[in-house]
C-alpha cells in the first residue's frame, strides 16, 4: 500500500473539497445571474464556526460526530494508500450512519425529519456503491484500488454502465436536486438544513470538514474509472473528474427536488438496469 498517498489525502483533501465547494457555489451563482460569494467562502465560513460556542443538546452528539470525521478520514485514507474498495464501501457506509445517530440524538423535528430521509438516500444509493465495487473486481480481478488503477485498458472500457449508474447517485451522495431530501448546500431546503439544522460551532465546522473528504473520495472513485498505466490517462482522469463535477453542478442548478419515492425508484431503476446489466454481461465474458 502506498502510505504517502494516503498522507497527502489527510493533509491536502479538506483544502481541495473545500475548494470544490467555493467554485460550486461560484458556479452556480453565475448560473442564477448572481456574482456569488467568494471561492474561499467555504473556509471563511469553518473558520467562523469553530470561533463560535457549542451548545449540544446531547452530548453523544459530539461523539458521534467526531466518529464521522475520523470514519471519513480513515476511509479514503485506505482508498488513496490503494487498499481494498469493498472495505472502503463498507467503512464509507459507517459513516453516514454516525451522522444520522447524532442528528437523531439532537431529538429535533427537522433533524429527525432529516435523518429519516438520510436513511431512505442510503438505501438509495448503497446498492449502486455496491455494485460499482463488484464491477472494479470483475474488470481487474482484485478489490484492491492499486490492482484496480494498473494494466493497459481502464477501467471505463469494462464499466460504461456501472461509471453512469454511478455518476447518477453521485448527484444523492453529493446532495444535489433533484436528490437533496435530507440536506442541501444550498438555500432552498424546505427543512432548513435538514439533518444538520441543530448542529452549531465546532459541531457544524466538524460536519463540513467531512464533506469536503468525502467530495475529494467520491472524485476519486470517478478517477479510477479512467485511470490506468499510460501515464497521460492521469490527465484524462482528472479532466472526467472536472466534466463530472460540472455536470452536476449543472443537474443541481436545473431540476427541481422530487419526493422520496421517485428518488427510490429513479436510482434503483438505474442500478438495476446499467449497472447490473453491465456487470452480468461483464460475468459472462
Amino acid at each position: 500500500m502506498n502510505y504517502i498517498n494516503g498522507i497527502l489525502f489527510i493533509i491536502f483533501a479538506p483544502i481541495i473539497g473545500g475548494l470544490l465547494q467555493g467554485i460550486d457555489r461560484k458556479i452556480s451563482a453565475r448560473m442564477q445571474g448572481r456574482i456569488g460569494p467568494p471561492i474561499l467562502q467555504p473556509f471563511y465560513d469553518v473558520k467562523k464556526l469553530l470561533s463560535k460556542e457549542v451548545i449540544v443538546i446531547n452530548k453523544a452528539e459530539k461523539f458521534f460526530l467526531a466518529f464521522f470525521l475520523i470514519f471519513m478520514i480513515f476511509t479514503g485514507a485506505i482508498f488513496f494508500c490503494g487498499g481494498d474498495i469493498l472495505l472502503v464501501t463498507f467503512a464509507f457506509t459507517l459513516t453516514s450512519i454516525f451522522l444520522v445517530i447524532a442528528a437523531y440524538s439532537t431529538n429535533s423535528p427537522f433533524s429527525t425529519i432529516g435523518a429519516e430521509r438520510e436513511l431512505l438516500q442510503m438505501m438509495s444509493y448503497e446498492p449502486m456503491v455496491l455494485l460499482t465495487a463488484v464491477g472494479f473486481y470483475l474488470a481487474k480481478d482484485s478489490f484492491n484500488v492499486k490492482d484496480i488503477v494498473v494494466g493497459n485498458v481502464p477501467p471505463i472500457v469494462y464499466l460504461p454502465g456501472v461509471f453512469l449508474g454511478f455518476v447518477f447517485i453521485l448527484t444523492i451522495k453529493l446532495r444535489k436536486s433533484p436528490f437533496d431530501l435530507s440536506a442541501s448546500h444550498h438555500a432552498h431546503q424546505e427543512l432548513v438544513k435538514g439533518i444538520t439544522t441543530e448542529f452549531s460551532g465546532k459541531t457544524l465546522a466538524i460536519v463540513e470538514i467531512a464533506h469536503w473528504y468525502e467530495d475529494v473520495l467520491l472524485y476519486g472513485f470517478v478517477y479510477i474509472f479512467f485511470r490506468f498505466n499510460n501515464p497521460m490517462s492521469i490527465l484524462l482522469a482528472l479532466a472526467m473528474c472536472v466534466v463530472v463535477y460540472i455536470v452536476e453542478i449543472l443537474i443541481d442548478n436545473t431540476f427541481s427536488r422530487v419526493k422520496w419515492q421517485a428518488l427510490l425508484s429513479s436510482s434503483w431503476i438505474v442500478s438495476g438496469t446499467i449497472g447490473f446489466v453491465n456487470i452480468f454481461i461483464l460475468s459472462l465474458l
